[in-house]
Order: structure tokens, then sequence, then C-alpha cells
């Protein structure tokens, strides 16, 4: 552990957009949830957002106004019914050494004093890394994860024939067949065709999917910057798959991806996804995260995929053919400011649960 040091906290007025996105992009694990594009898509929807920074400032406080940050988040607060009271979270993050107590410790009074301030009934984070303690930070294991705890990466520094290797076989020819078949995938930015094979996939499998407005926002805050990325597999000029795919960095998400009833024995999915994965491999990534499988050990999944289609394992029965390893993120946790609203909110949300098995 590092000695302790003094922090000079500064809040969201005093952190630009660009110098938070610096931070983000070059910290180990920064995320694309935490960089302002994000705070800017889900603040179109409903939500507010706020960030918290930590410069060092070296012998004595007041000298580094000017520092690099150190650590910090991005707070998304989410409105209760009435505006009387707010739900706050923090998506992959936040992003800090937590070996560090004392800066762990100092964060995350930062963090309170914003939180508190909008009147926020609990903060609920989802770190990115295991080294998360705890302990030492009074929160506690939530029941209630916003985004997927287990997902599948894939590895992409190997040269192409050695990852197509590393597929299943059936996904292997399935590509090969999609491309003998007459498929081709190109770069798109045909939002409206999106949007229509984003609908169609979830009335056929039954999710949840966004508004077309929410999935034009999301292109129009992150293309310009070259962070994402709309591919579509057609046959004869004929759409038939699309993804959207965003990227940061040597990392790359598979976050939104659909495609029509229409010839499904071409297997477009499967030359898609490959095409995405060649791109983004092209452009320096390492990772491919497809995103969001059942929060299951490997020895479950592998016994089951076969007969199950609920929640996420009718998606993880197509990744799975990917070759990615599975990786399990520490879960959600929840910092308490009010027990008593805290209680009630968790009572919705299992009432919710309940109405909508």
């Amino acid at each position: 552990m590092r000695r302790a040091a003094w922090y000079n906290a500064l809040v969201t007025f005093e952190i630009t957009a660009s110098e938070w996105n610096t931070f983000v992009a070059a910290h180990p694990q920064g995320h694309i949830l935490q960089t302002p594009a994000w705070a800017d898509l889900k603040c179109a929807f409903g939500w507010s957002a706020a960030r918290v920074g930590i410069r060092q400032t070296g012998a004595s406080p007041g000298d580094g106004a000017a520092r690099p940050i150190i650590a910090g988040a991005q707070i998304l607060f989410r409105p209760l019914p009435l505006g009387l009271a707010a739900i706050a979270y923090i998506p992959e993050g936040p992003l800090v050494d937590w070996r560090d107590d004392s800066l762990v410790g100092f964060l995350f009074n930062a963090l309170d004093n914003v939180c508190c301030s909008a009147n926020a009934i609990f903060l609920k984070i989802e770190p990115p890394t295991a080294h998360f303690k705890l302990q030492t930070s009074n929160f506690k294991p939530s029941p209630h994860t916003i985004q997927p705890r287990r997902t599948l990466v894939v590895d992409l520094c190997p040269d192409e024939s050695a990852i197509l290797d590393s597929m299943k076989q059936k996904t292997r020819y399935n590509i090969r067949l999609a491309a003998k078949k007459g498929v081709t995938v190109s770069l798109s930015n045909d939002l409206d065709t999106f949007v229509q094979l984003m609908q169609v996939t979830g009335r056929r499998d039954r999710f949840g999917v966004h508004s077309a407005a929410y999935y034009r926002k999301a292109y129009e805050l992150f293309h310009p910057t070259g962070r994402a990325q709309l591919f579509v597999a057609t046959y004869e000029g004929q759409p038939l798959a699309g993804l959207m795919l965003f990227t940061m960095g040597r990392r790359a998400w598979y976050f939104y991806g659909g495609s029509s009833d229409a010839e499904r024995n071409r297997m477009p999915a499967y030359l898609l996804q490959w095409q995405a994965m060649r791109w983004a491999k092209a452009r320096g990534c390492t990772e491919y995260d497809l995103w969001g499988v059942p929060d299951e050990n490997e020895e479950t999944l592998e016994a089951n995929f076969d007969s199950r289609a609920d929640g996420l394992w009718g998606v993880y029965r197509f990744k799975r053919g990917f070759g990615g390893a599975l990786v399990r993120s520490p879960g959600a946790f929840d910092r308490v400011y009010s027990p008593l609203l805290y209680k009630l909110y968790l009572a919705y949300l299992k009432r919710r649960r309940t109405e909508d098995e």
C-alpha cells in the first residue's frame, strides 16, 4: 500500500468532458460506459450525470489544480417518482487503485457528498476489477445488477486463422457457409434498417430493445469519434442482420445486434460477427467482448445451453461458438444512504420481477 498523500476532490463542473475522456481512455480499467459520451446518451433519456475526480496535489493541499486525475468516477442519477429522491449508479467504476486505502477512502467521501447532494437513496457500483474490497468501503452485495455479470471475451491477438481455429467447428462452418451463400457484410450508417432489425429480433426472441431514438443517439455520440461502427449483413441487397460495435483503446464491445426472419438458413449473423472481429482487430483491438451470457459457471452453461432458451440462454448458444473466454465481474454493490427508502425500492423491484414472470 502506498503512503497516504494529499488529494484534492474535483466535482463535475471542474472536470471537462475532454479531460475526463482522456483519463478514462488511459486508465487500465477504463470502459466505454465511463466515457462522457455514455453520460450524454443516458442524459438524453431521463438520467443526469456528475463526475468526481481526484488529483494528487503533492506536499500540501491547494497546489495541484492542474495535475492529472488519478482516480474518479462518472455517476449516473435516475430520479424516482415525484422527483424527491434518486438512485445513483456507477457502471464499470470507480476507476481507482483499490490497493490504496487512503485514496479509496478519499474518493468515496467525495462520491458520498455528490450523491447526497443529489438526494440519492443509495449508490450502486459495478466495479470493473476483482481488486474491489467490500469490507473497507461500506458496501453490501446488491440483489440487483444492471450490466451482465458474466461475458465471453474473444482474444484478437492471434492471427485470423488462429482465431478461427479457437472457435467451435459449427461456428467456423456457418461463417464459411454464409460467405458461400452470397452473404456480404459492409459498414453502414443506415440506422433505420438497424432499428428495424432490432425490433424484429425483440419480437421474435422476446427480449426488450431500446427505442429507435436511443440507438440513433448512441450512434450520433460515438460514431463521429470513431468509437462506434454499424455493420450490416445483406443478401442480394436485402438486409439480414446488423450490429453496433463500440471500441475504445484495445477493447471492443458488441452491445446491440439483431437479425430479420428472412434467409436465416444463410447464417448471416455468424459472418457478421466475424467481420466485426476482423475490423476491430485491424483497428488494434485485442479483446472482443460479446457482452452478456447467463451468470452460471462453464460446466452449467455447457450442460444446459441446448435445453434452455430463457433469459440470456438463447444468446449464449450463439456466442459460445466464437471461442471466447468466460469472464465474471465482481457484481453489483450498494452503498445505502436511506435504509427505509432503500428497503422500499428493493420491494418494488421484487414485485416488478414477479409480475414480469
